[in-house]
Parts: structure tokens; C-alpha cells; sequence
């Protein structure tokens, strides 16, 4: 069991949670991800680590409760406990080397895009943050991107604070200034990591993207999150989760990310088939 030591509502929808899992903290690097089951009737859901603390021991994830397995994580408190909490997983970020880069977060996606930015701050590159949202009342881990950036842009599609418009706008506005970045990392919606990649590519600046197909395992036996980068298939469990922006198939990605939509939008009582001939025996 791995239990919460703190909780923070970060907005109406999106929660941090520090949680004590001694071995993963240990060997956690940026871009890399856990899978939790709540309980033992709960689903395997993949979750980028947020942070970590070698010392104490603790891995932080941040997530928006958007499905029966992240509501009922959300329902939780401070000494409660999770069943499954298994990493880390995937390929950490490769960071070194680069002297000005731009970290680019979209919603939630900040909550990932947070530890690539403040691991290349430790290692003394020059920093730029855009965080972009629909609206001031979901943004979040202002101070916390702000502490580890050099500047930190905040834009929202309604205008309502910081820059109206898009991370984009933003980012083009940079590059067109002089910014002179040799590194954009951009995680969030796949649209928003799309028109990334398209901006960065007219400039020639290498671009890495975070990606979230569909995942079950973690280990790269299932298959199902199999992405197209570079003409060839890769598995974002084990090969990624972050790959060249400029070879995804984006246009694949989306589409295959819709074909349980229907399913996900059951009612959260659905009875899982798997289950009946033991209900039947009991």
C-alpha cells in the first residue's frame, strides 16, 4: 500500500497528490510515469510524475478527475492509503546539452511540463515557460513554473488573464523576438502539441512532445498505445512517453485516442462482464 501524506486542490477539477513510494522516488527522472489502481476493482491509469523527493521519499502526481478511477483517487485524503503505485516507467526526457529552451504546457499538461522545465533549470539552461488556459479560474502552479523559469508567460483563450490567445501566439512572438531557443518541449492536448510542432518545424528548432494514447500495461505487451513516429511504430509505454514532435503522426494519435470514447462515457456503474461467473459462484 502506498500512502498520501498531502493533498492540494488545485482547481474545481485538478488535484496534487505527494505520495510515499520510497524505491520509485528513488530513481524518478523528468518524463517519466507511475500506473496506480485505487483498489482491486480499479482500472490501471498511467500518470506523469509531477515531482519528487529522493529524500523523503515521495513521488507527486497531479491529475484531472475526469474518470471513475481519477474521481475516486480524488476522493481520497491526506493518510489514506493506494493499492497499486508502479514505476517509474517509460524514458526519462534527455535534457542535456541544450543552453535556451522554452517548455510549453496546455491545461493539466503543465502538471508535466512543470518537472521537464525545473530539471532544466538545475541544469543551468536559460528557461522560458508558456502555460496556457482556457480561462484564469484553471490555472495552476503559477508560482511554482514561475520559480523555476527564467519567464514565465501565462496566456488564456479568453483573455481573462495574462496574454489572451494561444500558447502559439506566445511562442511565435518569442521566436520572431529573438529568442534564439534551441530546445521547445510542448506537453498538453494533442492539437496544441500539433500546431507546436508545425510553428517549430518553419524555424528548425528541435521539438519534443509528450504523448498519451491509450495505455494499459505499461510495459509494452498490450500494444495499445502504439503511436507512428517517423513512419515506423513505436510504443509510448517504453519508447517514450516523449518523442520528436516532428515525426509523430498526430492525425493518428487523435484518432485513435477517440475509439472508447463512447465507452468512457458509460455510466461509472457499468458491470464488467469478467466478473459475473465469480458473482455467480459466490
Amino acid at each position: 500500500m502506498f500512502t498520501i501524506v498531502k493533498k492540494r486542490v488545485l482547481n474545481e477539477a485538478v488535484t496534487l497528490m505527494e505520495v510515499h513510494a520510497p524505491f520509485i522516488a528513488r530513481k524518478a527522472k523528468a518524463g517519466q510515469f507511475i500506473i496506480f489502481r485505487v483498489d482491486e476493482f480499479g482500472e490501471r491509469v498511467p500518470l506523469t510524475i509531477a515531482d519528487y523527493d529522493r529524500e523523503k521519499g515521495t513521488v507527486t502526481i497531479i491529475f484531472q478527475a475526469v474518470g471513475k478511477s481519477t474521481k475516486l483517487l480524488a476522493q481520497k485524503v491526506e493518510g489514506d492509503d493506494i493499492l497499486d503505485f508502479v514505476g517509474p516507467l517509460g524514458k526519462a526526457t534527455d535534457l542535456d546539452g541544450y543552453k535556451r529552451a522554452c517548455v510549453v504546457g496546455g491545461g493539466v499538461g503543465c502538471a508535466i511540463a512543470y518537472p521537464s522545465a525545473k530539471a532544466l533549470h538545475d541544469l543551468g539552461a536559460q528557461v522560458d515557460v508558456i502555460a496556457g488556459f482556457r480561462n484564469k479560474d484553471i490555472v495552476i502552479l503559477e508560482d511554482e513554473m514561475k520559480a523555476i523559469s527564467d519567464n514565465l508567460f501565462i496566456a488564456t483563450d479568453d483573455g481573462s488573464y495574462g496574454q489572451k490567445g494561444f500558447v502559439t501566439d506566445v511562442l511565435r512572438s518569442r521566436i520572431e523576438g529573438g529568442a534564439n531557443y534551441d530546445l521547445v518541449i510542448a506537453i498538453g492536448p494533442v492539437i496544441m502539441m500539433k500546431m507546436i510542432a508545425l510553428l517549430t518545424r518553419e524555424y528548425n528548432i528541435k521539438t519534443i512532445v509528450s504523448l498519451n494514447p491509450i495505455m494499459i500495461d505499461g510495459t509494452g505487451m498490450c500494444g495499445g498505445c502504439r503511436v507512428t513516429v517517423g513512419g515506423q511504430t513505436r510504443f509510448a509505454c517504453v519508447d517514450g512517453p516523449d518523442f520528436d514532435g516532428h515525426l509523430v503522426d498526430f492525425d493518428e494519435l487523435m484518432k485513435r485516442n477517440t475509439f472508447y470514447r463512447k465507452q468512457e462515457q458509460e455510466d461509472s456503474n457499468h458491470i464488467c462482464r469478467l466478473n459475473l461467473k465469480e458473482n455467480e459462484d459466490a
